[in-house]
């Protein structure tokens, strides 16, 4: 789905994940999932250029697996000057988490950049297990 280069853009993101998924995976999981997505999209929206059309595309995948379903998702923006970096935040930082929740309640997550802009990605394995890896190509 593509959703406006705007604050906006991660609650409509958050509502239609939200709506396609809440039967098919685990309440805690779609936690997960809806606040991973909703930093993606807060950061692409915050720190990066929209895609042509002043938009950001966002993307998830389920893979099913004999202990339940393997979730990956992806949004893709216009890429930044700077590539997305964990900061540490003071405890009274207004901002500096996001992130670390990313990291934290993902399996592993990563960036892939190309000529066109840059895709951060989050995947979340049936056992949800957290291995806060990062993995940057391109």
């Amino acid at each position: 789905m593509v959703v406006p280069h705007h604050a906006t853009g991660a609650r409509l993101a958050r509502h239609r994940l939200a709506d396609e998924l809440t039967e098919v995976v685990p309440p805690a999981l779609l936690a997960d999932l809806v606040a991973v997505l909703a930093e993606l999209v807060g950061n692409a929206v915050r720190h990066a250029d929209p895609l042509p059309g002043g938009v950001v595309r966002v993307a998830w995948r389920l893979r099913p697996t004999p202990t339940g379903p393997r979730v990956s998702i992806r949004v893709t923006d216009g890429g930044a000057v700077a590539g997305p970096l964990m900061r540490e935040a003071s405890p009274d930082a207004v901002d500096g988490r996001g992130l670390h929740i990313v990291s934290g309640l993902s399996t592993r997550w990563g960036v892939d950049r190309d000529g066109l802009g840059q895709s951060v990605w989050a995947e979340f394995e049936p056992s949800g297990s957290s291995r806060p890896d990062l993995v940057t190509t391109g």
